[in-house]
Order: C-alpha cells, then structure tokens, then sequence
C-alpha cells in the first residue's frame, strides 16, 4: 500500500461533511513514515550485528557471541548500554548545534528510503512514501546534507582534533559528490528521466552491464561519502582520537553510529534501484525478495572490500577523487551519450535489447581499458631494491698492524 492509497482509505472514513482532507494527509503521512523509519531502523540493528559477524568471519575471529543466541541481541545490548551512558557537554561547546548535529546526520539517511519504488512494475500500486519525478536530484541533494551535520558536530565540539576531523570529512565528502553526481548523469541520459521508476522501468538489461564503469565510480565514491575503509579518514584514531564526534557520548554517539551503520543501506538500496534493475526478476519470486537479495549482494561488497583493504592516506583520498574518479565519470558520461545518440531511435526514443547488449560489450572493454591506463599514470611505480653500496669506512681500519 502506498500513500495515495492510504490517503485516500482514511478520508473515505472521515465525515464527509467536514473539510478535513489535512487530517488524511497527515494521518497517511505519519502512519507510512513510522512504519517505512523503524523498519529501517531495525534493520540497522540488526546489520551492526551481521557486519560484525562478517568482519570478524573474514579476518579469522569471533564477532559478538555473548548476547542471545549467535550474538543476536548485540544490538539491543549495546543501545541500553549507550543509553545509560552519562551524556556529557563540553564547557565550552555551542549547546544548540552541538544537540542538533546527530539528528542532521541521520535524518537524510531516513529520507533516502521515502523515494525508493518498491511496488511492482509498472509501479501502479508503488508501496513507497514519494512519488518524484526528480528522484535522481532528491538523492544527490539530501544525502549532501551529511556533510553539514558533521561540520556543526566539529565545529560545536570546540575540539581541534573534532573540528580537523569534520574540515577532512567535509573536504571528502565534497570532492566525491562531484564524480558521484557525473556517474548518475549517464543512468539519467540512458534512461530518458529522472524519476527513480523511470529508471528501473528502462532497465530491460540492467545499467550495472551496460555501464559498468559508472557504477564503479558510483560505489567507489558512495564507500568514501559513507566513511568506509579505506576511505576512513575522517575517525582516524592515529591522529584524531574519534575524529568530528570525539567529544560525544551516551545517545548522541549511538545516533551518529547509527547513520554510519544506516550509510550502507541507504547506498545498497540505491544501487540496486539505479544499476541492478530495482524490484525486476524472474516469476514466481516477488520483485521485493529480488530486491532484497540484490542489496544484499551489494552489502556483502562493501564488506568485502572494508575487511580487506587498508586505510589510505588524506592526500591519497583527496588525489584519487580529482585524478581519478572525476576523469573517470567525465569519461563515462559522454560515452553514453554518444552511444544513446547513435543507437536511440529518433522517433520512439527507444533501443533495442540487441543494441543494448552491443553497448555493454563495447562499455566493458573500455571500462577495462580506462582503469588500466589510469593505474598506470596514477599507480605508485614499481619499487626497485637498491644494489647495496659499501661505505668506504666500512674497512678503515683494515691496514693497521
């Protein structure tokens, strides 16, 4: 059931001699966002306990395994542990902001899942909170809001060490929205819109095939506005102690880790909604289960990948957006322009599944051909041991006696 037709079942309840289609409205609105919000929640909760556990199945450990049966109850363990926890100020700190922070940086993590289609194709029942014709843009813009919530917490903080964390995460978050939004341009020129459900409707072969390197570059600078290894500089413990948040506790902390924690599924969910095709597969399955299972899959990548590979440094971080990444998207968007221009009929405005299937064989090889080249002039050169030198004093004193 999505809001129109949730709206429309409680004003047919209402007196019809009474103008109270507001009432609907925000009965409708309340009832989907309290349902859609804590759905997301719990499954937050319960993702901070499978990330554990898979992290720890990687790197050859244990995981949390105390609290119910596997460890299940971890979650739940950890949020009253949080909540107990004394909830400290800094003298110094400018109070308001510093209360407001948190709640900046969760709620656009909340409000990605209120555009996401998850009705079936055509979407005419669309079990989902918004219906947008600009869904692409609402994206880009309201998870740019992450980066002024980690600002204010530094800058609240009255730290250096928190506001050097927050000018990092910020510069960072900044840098990677650029080649970001570049690699969703070529989903929006290939599908002919902006609205999310245009877009998995336009999938008759899924964008992840036919644009495999915009979605590289997509997921790439989603693990770096999420903070993730081995983007993780801005919580650098070496140098920062906890980076922007080093002067919260109690709940206030367990709010910022749970948008940390919700980052990934809000990047999964639209991955799979732009590149894997959204809710499209095989009957009998429904699309929701194919939906699921296909960001799982991208789940189980970033974890791949955070488990595996180091932390880089900021300058590295920095340099791979702008002489990486940016090239990269730039590169990819106007391949698929070319190839809509060509391939797309003039009148219908369609291409066939054959021409789409050309486009991906000649994407994937260029795709390989442009990463390789980058690496070349990007990759650090191939360390040479240096031939050994003997000091001429090595054997100073070799002639005496």
């Amino acid at each position: 059931m999505d809001f129109l037709t949730l709206y429309e079942f409680i004003l047919d309840r209402l007196p019809e001699s009474l103008d109270l289609e507001w009432l609907a409205f925000g009965i409708a609105a309340a009832t989907l966002a309290f349902l859609v919000f804590n759905a997301v929640i719990s499954a937050t909760a319960l993702y901070t306990w499978f990330e554990r556990r898979v992290l720890a199945r990687i790197q050859s450990r244990l995981g949390p395994n105390r609290w119910g049966p596997f460890g299940l109850l971890q979650p739940l363990a950890d949020v009253l542990k949080l909540m107990v926890k004394e909830d400290t100020v800094p003298d110094d700190a400018d109070r308001p902001l510093f209360h407001l922070a948190p709640i900046i940086l969760l709620v656009p993590g909340l409000m990605v899942f209120a555009v996401i289609p998850l009705g079936e194709i055509p979407f005419e029942d669309g079990s989902f909170l918004g219906r947008l014709n600009i869904g692409v843009l609402f994206i880009i813009g309201i998870t740019g809001i992450n980066a002024l919530g980690v600002f204010i917490a530094g800058w609240a903080s009255r730290n250096k060490y928190a506001m050097f964390g927050s000018m990092r995460a910020v510069a960072m978050l900044v840098s990677y929205e650029v080649p970001m939004a570049l690699a969703l341009t070529g989903v929006v020129i290939m599908a002919g819109s902006l609205a999310l459900t245009d877009i998995v409707i336009g999938q008759n072969v899924i964008y992840l095939v036919t644009q495999p390197l915009g979605f590289l570059v997509f997921m790439t600078a989603a693990s770096a506005e999420m903070s993730r290894t081995p983007f993780d500089m801005v919580e650098a413990e070496s140098e920062l102690g906890s980076g922007f948040n080093t002067e919260y506790s109690g709940i206030k902390f367990a709010i910022f880790f749970l948008g940390e924690f919700m980052a990934p599924l809000a990047a999964a969910t639209v991955a799979t909604v732009l590149y894997l095709g959204g809710t499209r597969g095989f009957d009998p399955i429904p699309g929701q289960i194919w939906f699921v299972l296909k960001a799982f899959l991208v789940i189980l990548g970033l974890l791949w990948v955070r488990a595996t590979w180091p932390r880089l440094r900021v300058d590295q971080i920095m340099g791979f957006a702008w002489k990486g990444l940016f090239p990269l998207a730039l590169f990819n968007m106007f391949l698929v322009a070319i190839e809509v221009l060509v391939f797309q009929d003039p009148d219908t405005g369609a291409i066939s599944n054959g021409e789409l299937w050309l486009i991906a064989g000649i994407n994937w090889v260029l795709t390989v051909l442009a990463v390789v080249v980058l690496a070349q002039v990007l990759g650090q050169k191939r360390l040479k041991r240096p031939v050994p030198v003997p000091s001429p004093l090595a054997n100073m004193n070799a002639g005496s006696d």
